[in-house]
């Protein structure tokens, strides 16, 4: 289930960069998140057939992720840094469980996909600016999210990740090449996480909610951009896929034998 699961959270990362992508280089493609990538795999040919192969792979990542979060499986130690990274897999399986039902409904032909029982950024700032002290609740979601991005950016420049994966089969030029597109694709989540926080502290210095932003505005802000933003598109849409790449990795080459 959780190599199932790294496969469907793949496709949805390659989905939405190919559409960025193409966006950005005025081939028909859209900038959006991980529901408008549902969306779009639904307009394939037997879309519905693929969605539930997608529900059905990220339920399996959620369920692998509240394992990982509640059983440390993988003996990750004590200590303050595993009781965050549980806590961020816990985050992480409520996240993508709303994803997974997304899919599922959109399967089954009950709406667009985002329409019913989820909830924008906009949304959740406004809800969260009504409440005693909305704004300093904001910012910290805000501070948090730019505190992801840079751990992502801290993953994508020591590669640690590799040493959960079995890589001996390949050669290693093949191993290299792997590696870089991970560390790429790793770096570019992080960047539009980065964009993300930013926009949710600017919503919360301007207690405006329409501030607040998801992937897809985002991807949106760095196409806007007045200084080389379709190109800068490009690139975050390509290291985008390359995340998908990254899960199709751990789908494939991740270590869970030793998984207790």
């Amino acid at each position: 289930m959780a190599r199932l699961g790294y496969g469907a959270k793949a496709t949805v990362y390659i989905v939405l960069g190919v559409l960025a992508v193409k966006a950005a280089l005025n081939m028909g493609g859209e900038t959006t998140g991980s529901e408008g990538a549902l969306s779009a795999i639904a307009s394939q040919p037997f879309g519905q057939v693929l969605l539930f192969l997608v529900s059905f792979g990220l339920l399996g990542y959620v369920l692998w992720r509240f394992v990982q979060a509640f059983l440390d499986p993988e003996n990750n130690g004590g200590g303050w840094s595993n009781v965050i990274r549980r806590l961020s897999y816990l985050l992480s399986g409520i996240a993508y469980s709303s994803l997974a039902l997304s899919a599922l409904r959109l399967a089954l032909g009950r709406g667009q996909s985002g329409n019913e029982g989820s909830s924008t950024p906009e949304e959740w700032a406004a809800k969260l600016l009504q409440q005693p002290m909305g704004r300093w609740l904001v910012g910290t979601a805000g501070a948090v999210v730019i505190g992801v991005a840079f751990y992502y950016f801290y993953r994508a420049f020591k590669a640690k990740f590799r040493k959960r994966l079995r890589l001996r089969s390949l050669s290693q030029t093949a191993r290299k090449d792997l590696i870089r597109l991970c560390q790429f694709g790793i770096f570019a989540r992080g960047v539009v996480f980065s964009i993300v926080g930013g926009f949710l502290i600017k919503a919360a210095l301007t207690a405006n909610p329409e501030q607040a932003r998801s992937t897809e505005g985002a991807l949106e802000a760095i196409q806007s951009s007045s200084t080389g933003g379709q190109l800068m598109l490009v690139v975050t849409a390509a290291g985008l896929v390359a995340y998908g790449g990254y899960m199709a990795v751990q789908a494939r080459y991740r270590d869970l034998d030793a998984v207790s």
